[in-house]
């Protein structure tokens, strides 16, 4: 697998004793793919990432794995709030939302997870912890969106995915969602709405509608039993 290097000085040293166990995923929500590189790029940006994944399966390194970039901004998954400490970061070149979101090109999805299991393998990353952006933030971002194919992901080993929709939830749906890792009040100020929006997503997203239906319980009662 052929790497650019692209160095970003964004990037400062990750907390002694902390694990990096998450997985995060981003799309770039820039217009152009050299766009978003060259923002990972600049100083006065103070964003980056580990890496960035052109359209055309082109991988850029910008941040070594050691070190913590800063791409998850404030953000809360499972009790932890400084998700870069913990985590490596993945932009995925994408116009997103405000630029022309499309469907992510069979090359970039194969360099995507080619770099992920290499990733998940070197730090022993659970699929529970492989997440979106949204996951992590769902009170301010929404990539790497309902096009992403998190799906695909998960039957090449990255992630999880329902494989199930008879599970039963014995636990209320919020519960359920703090089980999983979800931040909803009282740990985190954002909407129980948006968050519930943003578990549709990625795990239904051909409704994402922010309500809680039988659907969305059975999905997430399958999650969890495939987290155990």
């Amino acid at each position: 697998m052929d790497v650019i290097a692209a160095p970003s000085p964004n990037f400062d040293a990750r907390p002694p004793a902390t694990p990096i166990d998450i997985l995060v995923l981003h799309y770039t929500g820039m217009e152009t793919g050299a766009a978003a590189v060259a923002r990972l790029c600049d100083p006065a940006a103070k964003v980056s990432a580990h890496y960035t994944i052109d359209e055309d399966g082109t991988i850029f390194s910008h941040v070594s794995e050691d070190r913590r970039a800063w791409h998850a901004g404030i953000s809360y998954w499972a009790g932890a709030r400084d998700i870069n400490a913990r985590s490596i970061g993945i932009e995925i070149v994408n116009p997103g939302h405000e630029f022309g979101y499309r469907p992510f090109p069979p090359a970039q999805v194969a360099a995507v997870i080619d770099l992920a299991k290499e990733i998940v393998a070197r730090h022993g990353i659970a699929n529970a912890r492989v997440l979106g952006h949204s996951d992590v933030a769902p009170g301010r971002k929404i990539d790497p969106g309902e096009l992403f194919p998190w799906g695909t992901l998960a039957l090449c080993g990255i992630g999880l995915w329902p494989q199930t929709r008879k599970a039963k939830l014995s636990l209320s749906f919020e519960d359920g969602l703090r089980a999983f890792g979800y931040g909803l009040a009282p740990d985190v100020d954002v909407p129980a709405k948006s968050v519930i929006g943003a578990f549709q997503r990625h795990f239904r997203p051909s409704k994402i509608d922010g309500v809680a239906d039988k659907e969305c319980a059975a999905i997430l009662a399958a999650l969890l039993l495939s987290k155990e």
